[in-house]
């Protein structure tokens, strides 16, 4: 029954939307535990590993935390997957449309379908955040990228180690770009998605959007700028 209503356009689109609450919710977390690099190298080194801890001595070390990654893992993969079949799907349910500068126009000379800038842009953001996701734990969370410099265990080194670095601050902040707009465009959507949709909230649901998508746009910059700017080092 689950499978079957997967299979339409509307299991699709709850999918989509659950589990983008379940990333965003994920992505503010990351950013708010992230701030206390502010407070200093133990810090930041200590809530690391309260995240392996968690659970305490009820489960084996490291177990609840490689859960939530198994469970963030299929919310990726499921997000990816609903949103290209319904892409799909709309094309081939419009054999006549076609795309033209980012805007989808019929054939007859009907007008332009209105769409705004970040719904047009949801193809790019995508590939990036992905890119970036796939980078992020080169970088940080296995060592790839930062090579011998790379301190297994030591968030505050190996943070202020890789974003002194231009290109890589740089690539930093052209993704957290992308994922504010993606963001944006998505915590506006999935209201729709889940059926809220009453023009009396549409402020409320547009002022939502706006906030959350530049909370962590802000937040997330804060990083790369504070570290080349010689504020975290």
């Amino acid at each position: 029954m689950i499978l079957g209503l997967y299979r339409t356009a509307v299991g699709k689109k709850y999918v989509m939307a659950i589990t983008g609450i379940g990333l965003l919710g994920f992505v503010i977390v990351h950013m708010v535990g992230n701030l206390h690099l502010y407070e200093g190298p133990r810090q930041i080194n200590e809530y690391a590993e309260a995240l392996r801890d968690l659970g305490g001595h009820l489960v084996p070390r490291t177990f609840i935390l490689w859960a939530m990654r198994l469970g963030l893992i299929a919310m990726f993969v499921l997000h990816i997957h609903s949103a290209y079949t319904l892409k799909e799907m709309s094309r081939r349910s419009s054999p006549k449309a076609r795309w033209v500068s980012g805007q989808k126009r019929y054939a007859g000379g009907q007008d332009f379908v209105a769409a705004s800038y970040a719904s047009r842009t949801m193809r790019w953001t995508g590939p990036i955040i992905g890119l970036y996701v796939l980078f992020h734990l080169a970088d940080l969370t296995w060592g790839w990228w930062l090579g011998d410099n790379y301190v297994r265990g030591d968030v505050y080194h190996n943070v202020v180690e890789s974003m002194s670095s231009i290109p890589v601050a740089v690539i930093y902040i052209v993704a957290n770009v992308a994922l504010a707009v993606h963001i944006h465009h998505g915590a506006w959507s999935m209201f729709q998605s889940l059926g809220v949709n009453n023009p009396r909230f549409a402020k409320l649901r547009r002022g939502f959007a706006v906030g959350v998508s530049s909370l962590i746009c802000v937040g997330n910059l804060s990083f790369p700028v504070m570290v080349q700017a010689g504020l975290i080092s």
